[in-house]
């Protein structure tokens, strides 16, 4: 997963809650093993090396969550969709320094995209692809259902009180800190909003849920006058344009992570469809459009003013 997993835990029994916090970080390593694409030897990496030839069993709890990323991806109408790989690897993003495709590279990889191209037996949970090309990257939901099973641990170990966050990107938030109702976290605005100072965008109050935010900074790089950031669409082929930052609030973290790369991606036209997706659910997105930053909160308010 490539960052940094940190861990606050309160209680009154200190050698308890070490237990606990090494537990729930030894699953998040156990996973990045099973999950990463990067890993020659993770279980992801063995699926996509031989499920165009034959179909190839995968534990359960891999074959869950693969089920529960093909709902998610129908739910979003393709925005999330985990057989993004050959898209992240045509815009030289599995490189870490990303460029611009040929036209015919761009198609190439845009034909071993879509969840219709991954089966699913689920009475011998066994996956097979329908075409040579597909591959699985889990980026986009793996931190989260990484940091929702550490704090699964972290609960059956009777911790009450306890933050656990992912690169700053997916945090979950259990109970509450000493002498608060709610862990308060800040929301950092996008680069270029409020320069010079960039205050935080918003500050949300988490209560045993979890908090995903997807942005278009970070791995990017410069082509034709425009920044391309990472965040691929699976259903154009091209990098996001418009949205700049996504925020999601739910009780799942695996569900977070996923949505908010789908809010990113749909923007503000599919911005209703995704709030409307989980009774309960928060959101904020902001959007660039004619050189001005339009902020839309959904349950999350904004604490800055767009410029």
């Amino acid at each position: 997963m490539a960052t940094r997993f940190e861990v606050v835990l309160y209680g009154d029994n200190p050698v308890r809650l070490r237990a606990a916090g090494e537990e729930a970080l030894d699953e998040i390593e156990r996973l990045e093993a099973q999950l990463s694409l990067y890993r020659p030897s993770s279980e992801i990496a063995h699926l996509n090396a031989r499920a165009a030839r034959e179909p190839v069993r995968v534990t359960p709890s891999l074959f869950a969550l693969l089920e529960h990323s093909k709902r998610l991806s129908a739910e979003t109408g393709g925005a999330f969709d985990i057989t993004v790989a050959p898209l992240v690897r045509c815009w030289g993003f599995m490189e870490n320094r990303g460029r611009l495709p040929e036209l015919a590279e761009l198609e190439k990889a845009r034909a071993c995209i879509g969840m219709d191209l991954v089966q699913l037996n689920a009475e011998n949970f066994t996956v097979r692809f329908r075409r040579e090309g597909v591959m699985l990257d889990l980026g986009a939901i793996g931190k989260g259902y990484a940091i929702e099973r550490a704090a699964e641990l972290l609960v059956e170990a009777g911790v009450t009180s306890a933050l656990i966050h992912g690169g700053t990107s997916t945090v979950y938030a259990i109970g509450h800190p000493p002498g608060a109702e709610a862990w308060l976290i800040a929301l950092e605005a996008p680069q270029g909003m409020q320069e010079p100072v960039r205050a935080p965008i918003a500050t949300v109050s988490l209560r045993d849920e979890a908090l995903s935010v997807s942005a278009v900074w970070g791995r990017c790089f410069e082509a034709g006058g425009k920044v391309l950031g990472h965040v691929l669409d699976p259903r154009t082929g091209h990098p996001v344009e418009g949205a700049l930052l996504s925020a999601v609030v739910l009780r799942s973290a695996t569900e977070t992570d996923a949505l908010s790369t789908a809010l990113l991606i749909l923007g503000s036209e599919g911005h209703e469809k995704i709030a409307n997706l989980r009774p309960g659910m928060r959101t904020l997105l902001v959007t660039e459009r004619g050189g001005q930053m339009l902020v839309d909160g959904r349950g999350i308010k904004s604490r800055v003013a767009a410029s």
